[in-house]
C-alpha cells in the first residue's frame, strides 16, 4: 500500500464532489477505509433526510480510493464498475460513518463491502462495489 497520511488523503478532496459533500477520511489502511459525512443541506433530499445518492457517493469514494491505494496508478486505472445499495433507515441530522472492507482483491477486480452507520452505530445503508483494475494504454 502507498504510504499516505490522513491529512494528505483529505487534501486530495479539495475541489471535488467529496469536498462539496463534506466527506472526511478517518482511517486509511490496506483493504480497510473509514470516512464520515455530514447529514445537512449538502446531503439532504427534499424531505430533509439523507439522500441515498449521497450514501452511495460515500461508499464509492471509500472503495475506489481504497483500491487506488493498492495498485500502481501509474500503470493502472481504477474504475467503479458496479454498485448495489440497500438503504435501511433514514437520518435527518448529525454524521454518518462509512466503513469499507475489501472482500476480494483480484488482479483485475476488487470487491468491497461498505456499511454506513449513524451516530448510534445503527446501519443506515449497506453497499457492495466492484472496482475494475484496468491497464493504462501506452
Amino acid at each position: 500500500m502507498k504510504k499516505i497520511s490522513i491529512e494528505e488523503v483529505n487534501h486530495l478532496n479539495k475541489n471535488t464532489m467529496m469536498e462539496q459533500l463534506g466527506i472526511e477520511y478517518t482511517v486509511v489502511e490496506e483493504g480497510y477505509m473509514e470516512a464520515k459525512m455530514p447529514v445537512d443541506r449538502r446531503t439532504y433530499q427534499p424531505y430533509g433526510i439523507l439522500h441515498g445518492g449521497a450514501s452511495i457517493a460515500l461508499a464509492e469514494t471509500l472503495a475506489s480510493f481504497g483500491s487506488a491505494l493498492m495498485v500502481d496508478t501509474d500503470s493502472f486505472h481504477v474504475k467503479g464498475q458496479n454498485v448495489t445499495a440497500n438503504h435501511i433507515r433514514s437520518v435527518s441530522h448529525g454524521w454518518v460513518y462509512g466503513e469499507a472492507k475489501i472482500v476480494h482483491k483480484g488482479r483485475t477486480t476488487h470487491l468491497w463491502n461498505v456499511d454506513i452507520l449513524n451516530e448510534e452505530e445503527k446501519l443506515v445503508s449497506t453497499c457492495r462495489l466492484t472496482i475494475f483494475i484496468v491497464p493504462k494504454q501506452s
